[in-house]
């Protein structure tokens, strides 16, 4: 009759028997990787939608025209408003006419009702911008890498191997001294 360890090994084996040195162990992705995962899937549709329109809107790419300014719009948020000004869009070929629009970048001293401005419309929903463009591209991209590194990591996770535990890294060291010594 054998002695059984605590672990389930009898006396003499080691838990891990029939593992070799640097073997992974099976690893399975859990249900906090799968939401992480499908979030970040979330933020690179949301990034890739809006990547067209912010890379026009970088390079001033879009339908050429003026805007009038109508009404000032403004949400207050704690500490601070948010102010647009929504108007009309006439492309320079008097083709697009799109009312009620918002000119992006506005605030309250960038306008009187009345009055117009150069600007150009890249196709984006509810506003046009101005000659100077905008660097929305930056927060398009940061959604877009930060959705890539949510989808990667269970896979990367995976591939790294994972650490012996300490018990058994101190038996290994045991049975290493042992057949030095002998």
């Amino acid at each position: 009759m054998s002695a059984v360890a605590g672990d389930g090994a009898t006396a003499g084996q080691s838990a891990t028997a029939g593992q070799g040195a640097g073997t992974r162990s099976a690893r399975r992705i859990g249900a906090f990787d799968v939401a992480l995962a499908l979030g970040g899937l979330l933020l690179v549709v949301l990034a890739l939608q809006n990547a067209g329109p912010a890379l026009a809107a970088l390079r001033g790419e879009g339908t050429q025209g003026t805007f009038t300014a109508r009404r000032l719009e403004c949400v207050e948020h704690p500490g601070h408003e948010q102010c647009s000004w929504l108007g009309t869009f006439r492309s320079g070929d008097a083709r697009v006419a799109r009312d009620g629009i918002a000119f992006y970048g506005s605030e309250r001293g960038t306008f009187t009702p009345g009055a117009t401005s150069p600007a150009f419309d890249t196709g984006r929903r509810g506003h046009v911008y101005g000659p100077g463009g905008s660097n929305e591209w930056t927060v398009v991209a940061g959604l877009l890498l930060a959705g890539l590194a949510l989808v990667l990591r269970p896979v990367l996770r995976l591939r790294r191997p994972r650490p012996r535990p300490r018990r058994e890294q101190i038996t290994a060291d045991a049975e290493a001294a042992r057949g030095q010594g002998a």
